[in-house]
């Protein structure tokens, strides 16, 4: 029985506020502080300079592109993962999460050793088709959806798992294909799930770096994005390269606002 007045606030143990202040401000100081040290007045030049605006573009479109692959190919992964019955799904999820943790240049060493002119694929895909993938725009799509899909993958299997499969259950009593059941009842009980990774997705291929410039590299309008232009800033004008880091902050902050009812309802729903 709780002994709690009802509508009054409940103060947090000691022990748990203190490192939770710290771990808050851990998070936000170094954000505060980027914002402190911006150069308002010039981020308005900065925003509408050719090479900025192009980067930035460029960002926005192969992050766009990222995001739809990882749609169309994680949401199939996600449901094999959950509900495919497959032999080893536990080590095949830990292995789908691994882009999650390995360094990013560690990814863009992993492509090129795959795709690249003489990688295990990209041999075969230069000699017979004279197709060359990496230091393109398709390269930064692809680093961009290897590194992003996990996020998307882990959602969508998070909400299958956590479902249960009873409506697909009752759905194959009734006569459904499975391809009838996924279109008519996984798919749109998954929905703010997919919203969800779909936005995350977004977020971490707009600020994708180490794996852009080991497998895409640094070419103005074609694989420079605004983290290549940051980093680039920051060795010839700091005061430039904050301007800018503040922009693409910015830009994921109003992403994520912007949809966060939807990602966070089934962030709830995946608990």
């Amino acid at each position: 029985m709780s002994t709690g007045r009802p509508g009054r606030r409940r103060v947090p143990p000691v022990p748990l506020l203190v490192p939770a202040a710290i771990a808050a401000a851990f998070l936000l100081l170094p954000l505060l502080a980027l914002l402190v040290r911006a150069p308002w007045g010039s981020i308005g030049a900065l925003v509408t300079d050719p090479a900025t605006a192009g980067a930035m573009w460029l960002s926005l479109r192969t992050a766009s592109a990222a995001t739809l692959v990882a749609v169309v190919l994680g949401v199939p992964l996600a449901w094999l993962l959950a509900r495919g019955n497959l032999p080893g799904a536990g080590v095949l999820r830990a292995l789908v999460t691994l882009p999650m943790v390995l360094p990013p240049v560690v990814g863009g060493v992993a492509l090129l050793s795959l795709l690249g002119r003489r990688g295990l694929l990209g041999q075969h895909l230069h000699a017979w088709f004279g197709l060359s993938i990496p230091f393109t725009t398709a390269a930064v799509v692809i680093a961009q959806t290897f590194v992003a899909l996990p996020f998307l993958v882990l959602s969508v299997d998070g909400a299958l798992r956590a479902a249960g499969g009873l409506a697909e259950g009752v759905s194959a009593t009734l006569g459904a294909s499975r391809w009838t059941t996924f279109r008519r009842v996984t798919l749109p009980g998954t929905a703010s799930a997919i919203g969800a990774g779909a936005v995350l997705c977004f977020a971490r291929a707009l600020g994708e770096f180490g794996a852009t410039i080991t497998f895409a590299g640094n070419f103005p309008g074609t694989t420079r994005t605004m983290p290549i232009a940051i980093y680039l800033a920051l060795a010839q004008d700091p005061d430039t390269a904050i301007a800018l880091a503040v922009v693409l902050m910015l830009v994921c902050a109003v992403v994520l606002v912007a949809l966060r009812s939807r990602w966070l309802t089934a962030l709830r729903g995946a608990e």
